[in-house]
């Protein structure tokens, strides 16, 4: 019998815990670091946020990350700059650390993590993404979550739908790439007392990294993600997580307990019919 609770027990944390074979990193933010970066008035604290998300997405990896600017058309409705210029304020190097596409290219680019450590897509209130560049990356929504569960990472900040609008229409869907992520929410605020969680923390940013600029949107559910960090308000202005994805979000620990315990109970039947 003791034998049997020790192969159940195993069995549990088994499929409770154990990762999956790959494990992509993803950071989700309605913070446009991209923008502040360059027009601060917390340039230090923007810039900082750009290196630790994108270094958690590329986790260790060396191959540079996709970076998607088809134009700077976003800079004539004003209150937007441009993303390239506050991925170089932050140290990042074209052709080196990233390579930048266009909606068309981005379309027809195969999404290998043998070719790319991660994409990123910069923010449409602040940065450059516009209706038509969101659109690109919505429509590849599949291909990126293969992407992501192959090892790959991804960084994605602030949308409120504040771009040039698509052409042609309907408009896309913020977030769409991530379709889990329908619970963002537009929301324009100063960052004035928001704060970090234990695991904001763990990624190496402080708070007064997420404070001193302004943010676009918050999510109202984390679609199985971690928080990173909150506004004054208590609502979450972050998110990340590693491991594997699916349309539906990140199984939560409830349903891998359940999977484990199911695995486990056929496990104990198999064993006294022996």
């Amino acid at each position: 019998m003791n034998r049997l609770m020790s192969i159940l027990a195993a069995a549990v944390t088994l499929f409770a815990f154990t990762p999956g074979t790959h494990a992509g990193n993803v950071f989700v933010s309605g913070h446009d670091p991209d923008f502040h970066a360059v027009l601060g008035p917390n340039v230090t604290g923007a810039q900082h946020l750009i290196q630790h998300s994108v270094s958690f997405a590329r986790n260790g990896s060396s191959l540079p990350f996709l970076f998607i600017q088809t134009d700077l058309t976003n800079e004539a409705l004003g209150d937007h700059t441009n993303s390239e210029q506050g991925l170089i304020n932050s140290g990042f190097v074209a052709g080196v650390d990233y390579v930048k596409v266009d909606a068309a290219t981005f379309a027809t680019t195969p999404l290998l993590t043998t070719s790319f450590s991660a994409i990123f897509v910069p923010s449409d209130h602040g940065g450059t993404l516009t209706g038509n560049d969101l659109k690109a990356v919505d429509a590849r929504s599949a291909d990126i979550l293969n992407f992501i569960n192959a090892g790959g990472g991804l960084v994605a900040f602030a949308e409120d739908g504040f771009h040039q609008p698509a052409s042609p229409g309907p408009e896309p869907a913020l977030f769409g790439f991530l379709p889990f992520l329908v619970t963002s929410a537009p929301q324009g605020e100063f960052e004035n007392g928001n704060t970090l969680t234990p695991f904001g923390l763990s990624l190496g940013l402080t708070n007064s990294d997420v404070n001193g600029n302004f943010s676009h949107n918050i999510f109202t559910a984390t679609g199985g993600m971690t928080v990173v960090d909150r506004d004054a308000g208590n609502e979450i202005l972050s998110l990340a997580f590693s491991g594997q994805l699916s349309s539906g979000g990140v199984p939560e620990p409830g349903t891998l307990l359940f999977m484990g315990g199911s695995l486990a109970g056929l496990l104990a039947l198999r064993l006294r019919r022996r």
